[in-house]
């Protein structure tokens, strides 16, 4: 299914503006916290970012070159905060510093199970094999990120 720019634009609008609630809620809690409006520039260069990389990947399927956008997204992100490449990368890397990464994730997580939602009854007929290889994935990436966390700890000597 191919989305509309401006089917992309809403989604992209309405992402950032829970990510701003989340962003401040998450800040409050913490006791300094960020308002809303403090990283309206932070969620433009990240829309800029999005847009070049939705571009640069119709731009590769015309080529014939198929992979996921996040990929030019994250490459076009970096890219933006080296200062060789970009001129405001200092100021890229410090509005973009201003915004939780769980905050962006809640509203995509959200829409997510939104997506699923619809879905449930073809998630049904998929019957328990699709939870039982749920549950094993979901263990062994938990496991996995606990290994890794106790044996980078242990290699910085914190623990």
């Amino acid at each position: 299914m191919t989305l509309t720019w401006f089917t992309k634009m809403k989604v992209l609008v309405m992402t950032g503006i829970f990510a701003s609630i989340a962003n401040y809620i998450s800040t409050y809690k913490a006791g300094d916290p960020v308002y809303p409006w403090d990283i309206i520039p932070g969620m433009l260069f990240l829309l800029v970012a999005i847009l070049l990389g939705c571009l640069v990947e119709q731009l590769a399927l015309k080529v014939k070159i198929k992979l996921p956008n996040i990929i030019y997204i994250s490459l076009i992100s970096i890219l933006m905060g080296v200062p060789q490449l970009f001129p405001f990368a200092e100021t890229y890397v410090a509005e973009i510093d201003k915004i939780s990464l769980l905050a962006l994730c809640t509203p995509i997580l959200a829409f997510a199970g939104i997506s699923i939602g619809k879905d449930l009854d073809e998630f049904r007929k998929q019957g328990v094999g699709i939870v039982i290889v749920a549950l094993i994935t979901i263990g062994g990436l938990y496991l996995g990120g606990v290994v890794t966390a106790q044996l980078m700890l242990m290699a910085t000597g914190i623990i």
